[in-house]
């Protein structure tokens, strides 16, 4: 049995990209397994809302290295899945928001399309998906037309009602 899996048995919980785990109010949440496929520090120019010292710097520090398009763990391990991939397709390379969200490659359909699939796999059945999008580049009704499974209910936040929260239930198996 691998690490992960004995990790996953333990914990109901998986945040498929949780890059500095910023959504969480409990970064280290003891029923959580927080994964990313980044583990760095990036310290960037960013000289907005008035930041003196002219960069900031963000950590990525998850428990478990993965990719959300291959999840390590078997079906149905989870009870709850949180999936908040990169949402930007445009950002240059020293950008503070492709540091602090992770950005988009050239086949980001067919990557948020296997994220998707991977986060109902990985959850038991009647189990719960959380996923957030920010709309900026990518308009929302592109990416639910990349999984079958309709959302339940969702919300728009943020300061321009760009970031959609949604609440999908894993469908049983027919």
């Amino acid at each position: 049995m691998s690490i992960e899996h004995e990790t996953a048995i333990e914990k109901k919980v998986l945040d498929a990209c949780c890059g500095s785990r910023m959504m969480w109010l409990d970064r280290h949440h003891p029923n959580v397994i927080f994964g990313d496929r980044r583990s760095e520090t990036l310290t960037v120019t960013d000289r907005s809302h008035g930041n003196e010292p002219g960069t900031r710097t963000i950590s990525i520090e998850p428990d478990v290295m993965f990719d959300f398009r291959y999840l390590p763990y078997q079906d149905g391990t989870f009870k709850l899945v949180s999936f908040d991939p990169p949402h930007l397709v445009r950002a240059g390379p020293k950008s503070w928001l492709a540091a602090k969200y992770g950005k988009l490659g050239d086949d980001w359909r067919d990557d948020l399309r296997r994220g998707f699939a991977e986060c109902f796999r990985v959850l038991a059945t009647d189990g719960v998906l959380v996923f957030k999008w920010n709309e900026t580049q990518v308009k929302i009704g592109e990416v639910l037309a990349l999984t079958e499974v309709a959302p339940l209910f969702g919300h728009l936040s943020g300061r321009k009602g760009l970031t959609h929260w949604l609440v999908f239930m894993k469908p049983e198996a027919t």
